[in-house]
């Protein structure tokens, strides 16, 4: 995520971390490395040259210049203006008092509209929802079929009239569908075009005006740059939408669209799609999203991954033999699964701060790696895994010969388990708590808190 535009702007970082004092000439010509690099990243012309002359103003101040660590200084300023410049807090979607509340889904054809229907639906579905999706699509071929298929596969129903040809119709009707049958929330899928057209505006400003929608969600395609952009002002001004989704985050995107969308339309961006997976979307927290870009790591998102992968009570549980150093092999399988349900290895890794984004970038990260080790595991007896210490030479071998690998991998694995088990002690000992950080312990202490007051 942002690979090229977190490697151009670390870049042109360096010219202040590479310098004790800085004078105003030498912010001024940092500035124009940052300014250079966000334009190739096609951000806006008007957003960069408004966030130039934002973080100058701020950078030449004797706050800075005059400090023990001026570069540390800039690249906080760097990262407030980000964080400003993509609208400071999370903005989260609009719950109507009188169900049911109805999201309307906009945008170009092959942004990833009907899919990001889905992913959302299936969000509001885990939070107690029950979400009805409506095909309006009448166009595109197999587009109500699709929805059909990513409706199923998440468990949602789907409103659809294959012989109707009017859109504006079946929104209406999905509408007392929803009503009939006590869905909370309707996900309405709108056709697109390969380019803008008055037809198609038509078309959705009668689709508003018959269902009245809570949200009008804009869905943005981040590979495309500013063309999106552009496309996302033109929806506005017909639309007055309420917010906008980011797909395809997941490709090395420049952060042309992420960086300008805001700015150029007034509208938040409300969701990021970060892969193909279903579940494969976040909410957009401006800050985060800006730790990301500076290459500054993401932990908190990384944190909240793994509250929804991990069941509270098994999280004690692990938090408890970390503690007592009595985690076993067994316990480490099950965190193969965990890992697993977190998403993919290269997106949690891109989270860690201090991780190198351009050496992320040749590393092969094999995911069935895991597999082999899960077979490894599965290969022992139950005392083998629970007491590794007695896996002799001659048990390794028929460890190795039952999961069909070397006696290397096996030792591999058992070497890596150990690594493992001193680390955990390293990050439960003195106040650190069992997650390394008192940040981390706050954030989850926050969220149980949430959880029982709702």
């Amino acid at each position: 995520m942002f690979q090229s535009l977190t490697e151009r702007l670390s870049n042109a970082l360096k010219s202040f971390r590479n310098k004790g004092k800085l004078t105003e000439a030498d912010v001024k010509e940092g500035m124009r490395e940052i300014k250079l690099a966000l334009l190739e990243a096609d951000v806006n012309y008007k957003v960069v040259k408004e966030f130039i002359n934002a973080a100058t103003e701020r950078a030449v101040g004797s706050e800075v210049l005059e400090s023990l660590v001026p570069s540390q200084q800039i690249v906080k300023i760097v990262n407030e203006e980000l964080i400003k410049l993509m609208g400071e807090e999370n903005k989260k979607l609009t719950i109507s008092s009188k169900p049911p509340t109805v999201v309307m889904m906009a945008g170009l054809q092959g942004a990833g509209k009907t899919t990001h229907t889905g992913k959302l639906a299936l969000m509001y579905k885990k939070q107690g929802k029950r979400p009805l999706l409506a095909a309006c699509d009448v166009y595109r071929p197999a587009a109500i079929k699709q929805l059909q298929v990513v409706g199923e596969s998440i468990g949602v129903p789907v409103y659809a009239e294959e012989n109707e040809k009017n859109p504006v119709k079946i929104a209406k009707n999905a509408l007392e569908h929803a009503k009939e049958h006590g869905n909370d929330m309707l996900f309405v899928d709108t056709a697109g075009r390969l380019h803008i057209d008055e037809e198609l505006m038509t078309e959705l400003q009668n689709i508003k005006e018959a269902v009245n929608p809570t949200e009008i969600l804009f869905v943005i395609d981040a590979m495309t740059g500013q063309d999106a952009v552009n496309a996302a002002q033109a929806f506005n001004e017909k639309l007055d939408v309420t917010g906008m989704v980011l797909t395809k985050l997941d490709g090395d995107t420049r952060g042309g669209a992420a960086l300008s969308a805001r700015y150029v339309t007034g509208k938040p961006i409300k969701f990021i799609g970060t892969g193909e997976k279903m579940d494969n979307i976040e909410p957009f927290y401006p800050d985060r999203i800006a730790s990301r870009i500076l290459g500054m790591g993401d932990v908190l998102s990384l944190i909240e991954k793994a509250q929804q992968a991990i069941d509270d009570k098994k999280a004690a549980e692990l938090e408890k033999k970390m503690r007592e150093q009595t985690f076993t092999l067994s316990d480490y399988l099950e965190q193969f699964d965990g890992l697993r349900n977190m998403g993919p290895l290269d997106q949690l890794l891109g989270m860690m701060p201090g991780i190198d984004k351009k050496a992320l970038q040749n590393v092969n990260i094999d995911e069935r790696q895991i597999d082999r080790m899960k077979a490894i595991i599965l290969s022992m007896t139950p005392e083998e895994r629970e007491n590794p210490d007695i896996i002799n030479s001659s048990r390794k071998k028929r460890i190795a010969n039952g999961c069909g690998m070397q006696v290397e991998d096996v030792n591999k694995l058992l070497k890596q388990f150990e690594n493992t088990k001193k680390m955990m002690k390293q990050f439960t000992s003195g106040n650190m708590g069992p997650f390394g950080g008192k940040m981390m312990a706050r954030h989850f202490n926050k969220n149980k808190k949430k959880k029982k007051r709702k």
